[in-house]
C-alpha cells in the first residue's frame, strides 16, 4: 500500500515544481527592473538629495514648508513621467490631479515662507522626526521590485511618496504653531490618505503577480 500511494505523491511534487518553474520563465509575470535603470526611481534619489542637502531651522513651521515644497515636486515630477510615458487612463488621471493640488499647495508653502521668518524656541524633534520619516520613504523605495512598467511603478512609488507627506504631516500637527502651515497639513493628510486607497486598489486589481 506504501509503494501505490509514494508514486502519485512523487508525481504530485514534480507536476509543482514544473510549475513554479514555468511561472519564474512566464513573459506574464513579475519582470523585475534594475532601480538604476528607472525614471521613476531616478526623480526619487534625486528629490531625496534636495532633502537630504536641506538645512533645518528647527522652527517646525519653516521647515515643514521647506521640505514639503521638495517634497511636492517630487510628486510632480513623477506625475509628469506617467503623462508622459504611463498608458492607464485612471493612472494618467491620477496623475493630474496630482500636479493640479500640490502645485497649488507649493504656492501657497512658498508664500508662507516669503513671509515667515525661523522662530524660537528649537523643536528639535521636528527635524529629527522629519529625517526619519524621509528615510523610512526612501528605504521603502529601495524595496520595492520594480517593474518597468510606467503606470505599475508610478502606483507602487506614488504609495510611499504619499505615507511620508502623511507621517511629515502627523508631525507638523504635533510640533507646529503656525495656523497657515497646521491647516495645509492637514489637507494634505486628507487628500493622500484618499489617494493611496485608490492607488492601492489598482495596483491590487493590476498585480503582476
Amino acid at each position: 500500500m506504501k509503494r501505490i500511494f509514494r508514486l502519485p505523491l512523487l508525481s504530485l511534487l514534480l507536476l509543482g515544481l514544473a510549475t513554479v518553474s514555468c511561472k519564474k520563465d512566464d513573459v506574464d509575470g513579475l519582470q523585475v527592473q534594475a532601480h538604476d535603470d528607472s525614471t521613476m526611481m531616478t526623480i526619487m534619489h534625486t528629490m531625496m538629495k534636495q532633502m537630504d542637502a536641506m538645512t533645518p531651522t528647527q522652527d517646525p513651521d519653516n521647515d515643514f514648508a521647506m521640505m514639503m515644497v521638495m517634497h511636492h515636486q517630487g510628486a510632480i515630477n513623477m506625475s509628469q513621467e506617467e503623462l508622459k510615458n504611463g498608458t492607464n487612463t485612471d493612472m494618467k488621471a491620477m496623475a493630474q490631479g496630482i500636479i493640479d493640488s500640490q502645485q497649488k499647495e507649493i504656492t501657497q508653502f512658498q508664500a508662507f515662507l516669503s513671509s515667515h521668518q525661523p522662530q524660537a524656541p528649537a523643536v528639535p524633534q521636528f527635524s529629527a522626526l522629519q529625517m526619519a520619516n524621509m528615510m523610512r520613504m526612501s528605504q521603502a523605495n529601495d524595496l520595492r521590485p520594480l517593474t518597468g512598467d510606467t503606470d505599475f511603478d508610478f502606483a507602487q512609488l506614488m504609495v510611499d511618496h504619499h505615507s511620508s507627506a502623511i507621517e511629515n504631516s502627523d508631525a507638523e500637527l504635533k510640533y507646529g504653531r503656525q495656523a497657515t502651515t497646521k491647516t495645509l497639513a492637514q489637507q494634505i493628510i486628507d487628500e493622500q490618505k484618499s489617494e493611496i486607497t485608490m492607488l492601492q486598489t489598482w495596483l491590487l486589481a493590476h498585480k503582476k503577480y
